[in-house]
């Protein structure tokens, strides 16, 4: 990881000086994002499919994010987003999943809770009707899947990944002159040492005046070892979101 980010950082020193924001810009957005989830967890050797045997559906998903840029020259732009993702459901177990032993079969409960906070740091490369960014980000990512049998049962089992790991940023927008109107794309991403994590989306946009709103899809993918837990998911769904920039 450290090469990554010496060599990403290194490019973006190159390029900072090909585009520099006029004047102080803000901007906010939150966001709802409806999406679906496979993939499996893992504590020790015992594995289980979070679709399939633990029947998870989402409760809520929420984003929000928030940004500055500046015109101050070598300095990159700064970019807060948060992210929650928290499902749900009642499946069975047909093989022993860490302190859950199954004989005939259990029935459980699970609840997945997903909590990341990026700060990115970035440049503008292009500012006009093409619009490019390249930067680095800093993911606080903690994950958490806990699974009880159903009934009263003292079984359970608990897997979690907590971890800060540096991704590299991309992104871009492509405006359509005179009619508030753009499509982008943007994404972090990291692969290192048999773990990796991507988290893109695609969007159309239409602004009018201060306000912003977008509609687009996301997909998330997490394949990360803490120790004896393992979450391989992948996330992904349809988004809209609204927000204003100044």
């Amino acid at each position: 990881m450290r090469k990554l980010m010496l060599a990403v950082g290194g490019s973006l020193i190159l390029v900072a000086p090909l585009s520099q924001a006029d004047v102080v810009g803000l901007g906010a957005s939150v966001s709802y994002w409806d999406s679906d989830l496979s993939g499996k967890a893992a504590t020790n050797n015992d594995i289980v499919d979070v679709e399939n045997d633990l029947n998870l559906d989402s409760d809520s998903n929420a984003n929000a994010s928030l940004y500055l840029e500046h015109p101050v020259p070598l300095l990159p732009n700064v970019r807060l987003n948060y992210t929650l993702v928290e499902q749900s459901g009642r499946g069975e177990l047909g093989a022993d999943f860490g302190g859950i032993v199954v004989g005939s079969g259990v029935d459980v409960q699970s609840d997945l809770d997903i909590e990341q906070l990026d700060l990115t740091l970035y440049y503008e490369v292009l500012d006009n009707w093409v619009n490019l960014d390249l930067g680095l980000t800093a993911r606080d990512l903690s994950g958490e899947l806990l699974v009880q049998e159903v009934g009263g049962g003292l079984q359970a089992d608990q897997t979690s990944v907590d971890a800060v790991i540096p991704m590299g940023y991309l992104a871009a927008r492509f405006d359509l002159p005179l009619t508030g109107l753009s499509v982008g794309a943007e994404g972090n991403f990291i692969s290192f040492d048999g773990d990796s994590l991507h988290d893109f989306n695609a969007y159309g946009q239409y602004e009018i005046s201060l306000i912003q709103f977008r509609a687009g899809y996301r997909q998330m993918s997490i394949d990360y070892e803490d120790d004896s837990d393992r979450l391989d998911v992948e996330i992904g769904g349809p988004f809209v979101s609204a927000g204003v920039s100044f």
